[in-house]
C-alpha cells in the first residue's frame, strides 16, 4: 500500500465522448484518484460477434492516466450482448422453477454453456491483450457481483456439469448412495446422470442433494472466475479482485482463494452501520498481508425501481470511510459518478446529477476526501492490529442452513448471515477488536473463537481447534454447530458429531425449543431460550455445567457447558438465550470468556463508537475511533495519549466524539 484510494464507478460509454475531459476535471477537483470502469461494456467493445474494438476505452485510459487517476478495469462478462443470447434460449440461465432468463438486465446468460463461456474468455483475452500493460491500470476486477440476481443455475449444461462433478467427487454411484442415504423414498440411483438437480418436485429433495448442488454451483462460478484470472495474468501483472457481497450465492472462501486481494460492496442505511464493520472484518483476514478494498457504496442512498433507502445524514459517509480505512481498507469507491439517465436504477444516488450538477452527496464526498488526506500518512505508517477474537464463517454451513433453515416455521428459521452477524455484534458491543475468519483459515493470534451455525464440524477443523485450545484458547461452540454430517445428514454416533467427545458432553435431545416456554439459567440470569436446542449432560468428570434448562421437554439438562483442555477451554452453548435478558446473558458469556482467554484488545467505548487499533513497525499503537450510530459517543483513553492529527496531549479518561465524529489517537 502506497496510498489510500478514493474513487468512483465511471461509465463514459453512456455519455458523449466529448464530456470525458469535463468528468476528469471534476474528479480532480474532488481529489478522486481512482475510477472503476468496464463491467457493463461488452456491447460497446463487440457490437456484433467478431467485430471487436477497444479503441474508445484506450482513449479513456489515456486521459485518466494523464490526469493521474488510476483505473480498476473490470471484465465485462456480467452483461453479454444481445447477439450472444437472442434466438439462443439454450444459452440462458435457468432457475429452479425452469424459467429461462432473457436479455435485458444482467447475469441472464449461463456461464455453464460452452458457447457462452468461450465468448466470455475471448472478450477477456481481447481486453487484457489490448490494455493489460496500460499504465493507467492499477487493478482488475473479475465480472461484477457474482450471483447478485440469480442463484443456482439449472441450464442443461449446468446439470451435465453437475453429473461430472459428482462422479469426480464420489468415484462410484454406490459411494454417493451410501453417503446420501438414498434408500429413503426409493431415491437410489444407478448412474450419475440419473441424479437430478434440485428443481421443482412434489415435496422436497434430499438435503444431501440440495446442499451439494449449492456447493457445486458455487465451485463452478469460482472456476469461471479462475479461468478469467488466468487469461488476465498472461497479459498483466496488476492485482486481481472480485467485489463480493456476503448474501449472494457464492462460496466466499473459495472465491477469494485465487484472487490477489479481497473487496466487497455494501450499501448500508444509517441504522445498519454494523454491516460496514462486519464486511471489513471479514475481508481483512481473507487475504492475510493484503489490504482489502471497499469497492462499492452509495454517496447518499441506494435505489432501484423496487426500493430506495433513506438518504444518509450529514457525516455518515465520512464515518463509513474512516472506519473502513481504520480497519484495513485501502480504497473506498462509490457507485456511481453520474446519475443514470436510463435503465432500472434511476433513483440511485450519484456524485453528480444527470444534468452534471453536484448531488445531495457531493459535499459528503468532499468530507471523505478531506479525511483521506489527513489519514493517509498515518494509515501508511501502520497496519491493523491482529485480532484476538473471531467468529467463524463457514460456507458449507451457510449452504446447509439455506437448504434446512432449522426451525421450519415462518419467523423461526435460522438465517446464517444474521446469526453470524449477531455474534460478531456481541464482540463489537463488548469493544473487542475482532475478525470474521473463514472455516479454513489459520487461528494465528486468536485467543477466543466463536463458531455459530456450522452444522458440520470436520476432523480437520476440530484438529485445528484442539491445538488452539490446548495452547490456551477458548472455543465457544454455539448453537447448531456439529448437528449435521459432511453430506448434510444427521450424525449417528453422537448428537454433535465429533464435538460431543471433544467437549465431554452427551447430547441427550435435539429439538426446536422456540415457543415451548423453556428458559435457561446461567451467569445469574434466567432468559427464554430459542432456536434449535441441543440439550446436554456431562460425559466426563472434568465437564462443568454452567447453564441449566427449565423445560418441559428437557428438564434439568444443560444448555451451557465448559471443559478445560490443556491451557484453554471448550464451551458448548446448546440453545440461544433470547429477548432482552438473553442479550444480557450473551453479553456476560462473551465478557467472561474474553477475560478468561486473556483478550487485551478491548476498549471502553459507548455503543455505536468503534475503535480500530493499529500498530506501527516500531511498536507504536494508533487508534482510529469513529462514531457510527449518529448519537455521538466517547472512548476512554489511557494516560499519555496524543491526538495524532494535532499533536495535542489528551487527558486520561473519556474522549468525546461528535455525531459521526472521528479521532485518531497515538497511545
Amino acid at each position: 500500500m502506497n496510498k489510500l484510494l478514493h474513487g468512483t464507478c465511471y461509465y463514459p460509454e453512456l455519455w458523449p465522448e466529448s464530456e470525458i475531459p469535463r468528468d476528469i476535471a471534476e474528479m480532480k477537483k474532488l481529489g478522486l484518484n481512482m475510477v472503476r470502469i468496464g463491467e457493463f461494456t461488452w456491447s460497446k467493445m463487440e457490437p456484433d460477434e467478431g467485430r471487436v474494438s477497444v479503441d474508445f476505452f484506450v482513449r479513456v485510459l489515456d486521459q485518466l492516466h494523464a490526469a493521474g487517476i488510476g483505473v480498476v478495469y473490470c471484465t465485462p462478462t456480467p452483461t453479454p450482448p444481445v447477439w450472444l443470447t437472442h434466438g439462443h434460449p439454450d444459452r440462458c440461465f435457468v432457475d429452479a422453477e425452469g424459467r429461462v432468463m432473457s436479455h435485458g438486465a444482467r447475469q441472464h446468460a449461463s456461464y455453464e454453456h460452452p458457447v457462452v463461456r468461450a465468448a466470455c474468455l475471448r472478450i477477456v483475452e481481447t481486453l487484457a491483450s489490448a490494455v493489460g500493460r496500460h499504465p493507467a491500470i492499477i487493478a482488475w476486477q473479475i465480472d461484477n457481483e457474482f450471483k447478485c440476481h440469480v442463484g443456482e443455475d439449472f441450464n442443461p449444461h449446468a446439470v451435465a456439469h453437475w453429473h461430472r462433478w459428482l462422479e469426480a467427487r464420489f468415484g462410484t454411484i454406490e459411494k454417493l448412495n451410501d453417503a446420501w442415504g438414498t434408500e429413503i423414498w426409493s431415491e437410489r440411483y444407478q448412474r450419475f446422470d440419473q441424479v437430478p438437480a434440485p428443481v421443482r418436485t412434489p415435496f422436497l429433495h434430499n438435503a444431501s442433494l440440495s446442499t451439494a448442488y449449492r456447493m457445486f454451483c458455487r465451485e463452478s462460478i469460482a472456476e469461471f472466475m479462475d479461468a478469467q484470472c488466468a487469461v488476465i495474468r498472461r497479459h498483466s501483472d496488476k492485482p486481481i479482485t472480485h467485489n463480493t457481497v456476503t448474501f449472494f450465492s457464492v462460496n466466499q472462501e473459495r472465491l477469494f482463494a485465487n484472487l490477489d486481494f479481497a473487496s466487497f460492496d455494501d450499501y448500508p442505511p444509517r441504522d445498519n452501520w454494523p454491516a460496514i464493520v462486519f464486511d471489513n472484518d471479514l475481508c481483512r483476514p481473507a487475504k492475510p498481508g493484503r489490504a482489502h478494498w471497499f469497492m462499492e457504496t452509495s454517496v447518499a442512498h441506494n435505489g432501484w425501481f423496487g426500493n430506495h433507502e433513506v438518504t444518509h445524514p450529514p457525516g455518515f459517509l465520512a464515518a463509513e470511510a474512516v472506519v473502513s480505512f481504520g480497519l484495513g481498507a485501502q480504497a473506498i469507491n462509490y457507485w456511481l459518478w453520474r446519475q443514470q439517465r436510463t435503465g432500472c436504477e434511476l433513483p440511485h444516488s450519484a456524485i453528480l446529477s444527470t444534468w452534471f450538477k453536484p448531488s445531495v452527496g457531493y459535499t459528503a464526498v468532499e468530507a471523505v476526501e478531506a479525511a483521506r488526506r489527513q489519514l493517509e500518512p498515518l494509515m501508511l505508517a501502520s497496519k491493523p492490529a491482529v485480532a484476538e477474537a473471531a467468529v467463524t464463517w463457514s460456507d458449507l454451513g451457510r449452504a446447509m442452513l439455506q437448504t434446512e433453515p432449522l426451525g421450519g416455521r415462518p419467523g423461526y428459521e435460522v438465517d446464517f448471515n444474521k446469526v453470524v452477524a449477531q455474534w460478531h455484534g456481541l464482540l463489537l458491543e463488548a469493544g473487542i477488536h475482532r475478525d470474521v475468519r473463514f472455516e479454513g483459515a489459520a487461528l494465528d493470534g486468536l485467543k477466543l473463537l466463536i463458531t455459530p451455525v456450522m452444522p458440520f464440524v470436520s476432523p480437520d477443523f476440530l484438529k485445528k481447534v484442539e491445538k488452539f485450545v490446548r495452547a490456551g484458547g477458548v472455543w465457544i461452540c454455539a448453537p447448531t454447530t456439529g448437528t449435521r454430517g459432511a453430506e448434510h445428514t444427521v450424525p449417528t454416533d453422537a448428537g454433535l458429531g465429533l464435538v460431543d467427545a471433544f467437549a465431554g458432553v452427551e447430547t441427550v435431545f435435539s429439538f426446536p425449543i422456540t415457543g415451548t416456554g423453556s428458559t435457561g439459567k446461567a451467569f445469574g440470569l434466567t432468559a427464554p431460550v430459542a432456536g434449535w436446542c441441543s440439550a446436554l449432560r456431562p460425559a466426563t468428570s472434568d465437564t462443568r455445567v454452567l447453564g441449566t434448562l427449565k423445560s418441559e421437554q428437557a428438564p434439568g439438562l444443560a444448555f451451557l457447558t465448559e471443559r478445560r483442555i490443556g491451557q484453554g477451554a471448550v464451551v458448548v452453548l446448546g440453545a440461544l438465550p433470547d429477548g432482552k435478558t438473553g442479550a444480557k446473558l450473551l453479553a456476560k458469556l462473551v465478557a467472561h470468556y474474553a477475560k478468561q482467554a486473556g483478550v487485551t484488545l478491548r476498549f471502553d467505548a459507548t455503543p455505536g463508537t468503534v475503535v480500530c487499533p493499529r500498530a506501527t513497525a516500531d511498536g507504536e499503537t494508533l487508534w482510529v475511533v469513529v462514531n457510527l450510530n449518529g448519537k455521538g459517543g466517547r472512548v476512554r483513553v489511557p494516560k499519555g495519549a496524543t491526538d495524532a492529527l494535532t499533536g495535542k496531549k489528551l487527558p486520561a479518561g473519556p474522549l468525546k466524539l461528535a455525531r459521526y465524529g472521528w479521532r485518531v489517537v497515538w497511545i
